[in-house]
């Protein structure tokens, strides 16, 4: 695919490809709808527009099923129907360059990061610490910080805080910060997402960004899928954790672009009202700040939720692109959050935005593109067009494959335990009592 080609959906009513310029898809968008009317395969069918482009992917695979864009398709039945009445769809059954990855390392690569490069901020967060504990996280990571002491995994910061509990003078001015209390709640905290099998999202190798962004050996772009099936009903906070530390690390990391013919990377950000639930008011800030920034540095971001009421406005305010599965209300509130997503669209003459909402059928969407000035365009009932990948999930000997003759085998699949935060303090502890003898 070109790169001035139209990033295409589906059709409208009269048959027509509905589409918004692959140069605009770097103003994010909105895929939402209620379960079961088709979200899952419109984000199948979006990766694939993008990969054919050239540009990398990143998302989460909640139901398992995204995964099935590492096997070609077979269409049958409906599915064949609605190819056939897309004759310019030029639809060819066909796997994608596929990388799985698993914060477990269990069905993928393992996906780590460090608690230095996360910071104080982000695990915060994950922790679900009050002011003061979270007072008492930044002045451990100054410690971390004056000191050299490498903080990789969860090993390191227990050890940091024991040793700031028996040596409290080196806190210096931040020694009222770190009470006895507020260690042993890190403690716990800690403790807890140990016990939630969280430890494995930290340590090395820790995940490279530029890995995120290599085209697969074809020049499409690489699709890459974190393995969340089980991540977000055990661990959601983790889930939501590590999306933003990856939104922030691309924002942090890659360089202005500033308009350019594609971007270099889609983000799909599903179950997306895990990233805003109680998140403390200046993360919360943040992460609108790095969604305004963030385009211009070729990153398009896309939350996937049920309703667009699941996110903050001024973030629905960013979104270009929206493709807006069914919706049902039965209850006066749902009726006014269904006005609501109807008054978001420019309206179109031909048919009634709010009626149709409730009317969509499966694989159906009311979508609102960008023109090319950047201005909305009115919104369209489009029949998504259908993946040229498999829509299913792939099989546990098909992943094992995947991941077998993945370009980063090996690269991350064994964790290294190098000199850090917990060795350094573990030979000062034993070395103290020798020298006192």
């Amino acid at each position: 695919m070109a790169d001035s080609t139209p990033f295409v959906l589906g059709a409208d009513l009269g048959g027509q490809p509905v589409a918004q310029a692959l140069r605009l898809t770097n103003r994010h968008g909105l895929v939402a709808g209620a379960t079961g009317t088709g979200k899952t395969v419109t984000l199948q069918r979006l990766a694939e527009v993008f990969s054919d482009a050239g540009v990398a992917v990143f998302a989460a695979d909640v139901k398992g099923d995204l995964c099935g864009l590492g096997a070609a398709g077979n269409p049958q039945g409906k599915v064949a129907e609605r190819i056939a009445g897309m004759p310019w769809l030029n639809h060819h059954p066909q796997a994608y360059p596929v990388t799985l990855w698993d914060i477990h390392g269990q069905s993928g690569h393992p996906l780590r990061t460090t608690l230095s490069e996360m910071g104080p901020l982000l695990l915060g967060n994950l922790l679900e610490l009050n002011d003061s504990q979270q007072a008492a996280l930044y002045a451990a990571f100054k410690v971390a910080d004056r000191e050299g002491l490498l903080l990789l995994d969860i090993k390191d910061l227990k050890a940091l805080l024991g040793h700031l509990k028996d040596h409290p003078e080196v806190l210096g001015e931040d020694s009222a910060l770190m009470t006895s209390g507020s260690t042993q709640a890190l403690l716990r905290r800690l403790a807890t997402l140990e016990q939630q099998g969280a430890e494995a999202l930290f340590g090395e190798p820790a995940l490279q960004l530029e890995d995120l962004l290599q085209p697969g050996a074809d020049g499409r772009g690489r699709i890459h899928l974190l393995d969340a099936s089980r991540l977000v009903h055990e661990s959601p906070k983790v889930y939501a954790t590590f999306l933003l530390w990856l939104l922030a690390e691309l924002f942090e990391q890659l360089p202005e672009r500033g308009d350019a013919d594609k971007p270099l990377l889609a983000l799909f950000f599903d179950e997306a009202h895990l990233l805003f639930s109680g998140t403390p008011k200046a993360l919360q800030e943040r992460l609108e700040q790095v969604v305004r920034l963030i385009r211009s540095k070729g990153v398009g971001v896309y939350f996937v939720t049920q309703s667009p009421g699941d996110l903050p406005d001024d973030v629905l305010a960013q979104l270009g692109l929206r493709v807006q599965h069914g919706l049902r209300a039965f209850t006066a509130k749902e009726q006014k959050s269904l006005r609501a997503v109807a008054d978001g669209f420019r309206p179109n003459p031909a048919f009634d935005t709010l009626s149709v909402l409730t009317e969509l059928g499966i694989g159906e969407a009311l979508v609102g593109t960008l023109q090319d000035k950047g201005t909305p365009g009115m919104v369209e009932r489009v029949l998504i067009a259908p993946p040229q990948s498999r829509i299913g999930p792939l099989s546990e000997a098909e992943r094992a494959a995947l991941v077998a003759g993945s370009p980063l085998a090996g690269r991350y699949d064994k964790p290294i335990d190098r000199e850090s935060a917990y060795e350094i303090l573990m030979a000062r502890k034993g070395a103290a009592p020798a020298a006192a003898g």
